[in-house]
């Protein structure tokens, strides 16, 4: 697949984790993570670290898209990921506010170290 149908892929998991979080849909969620973090292995193991193909995500209308772009955009653009992730914690549009003030909380205490 290329990146280009990487991207698109990571868009379409983040549109129906945000359906099965607004559902209640606990189960399908973690597996949509799964697959998720396969997208984003496959794009970090390509030529280069292709993740930062995500940054494009920042401006997506779905706000679980963009908490997952900054999310996985974090080793390879800090600065622009901690920036969306600022936003998305002032936005209050929960539950990816709340997502993203925990990944700063523990970004900023060490527990969490992007690689």
């Amino acid at each position: 697949m290329s990146v280009e149908g990487l991207v698109k892929r990571l868009v379409e998991i983040g549109v129906a984790q945000d359906a099965a979080l607004l559902g209640a849909e606990y189960a399908k969620f973690n597996r949509l993570f799964d697959r998720m973090q396969q997208v984003s292995a496959e794009l970090k193991r390509r030529d280069g670290d292709q993740r930062r193909a995500l940054l494009a995500l920042y401006d997506h209308p779905n706000m679980q898209v963009r908490l997952k772009a900054a999310k996985h955009t974090l080793a390879v653009a800090p600065v622009e990921a901690r920036q969306q992730l600022e936003a998305i914690a002032g936005s209050k549009w929960f539950p990816q506010a709340g997502d993203a003030g925990m990944s700063l909380w523990n970004l900023d205490r060490g527990v969490f170290k992007p690689t």
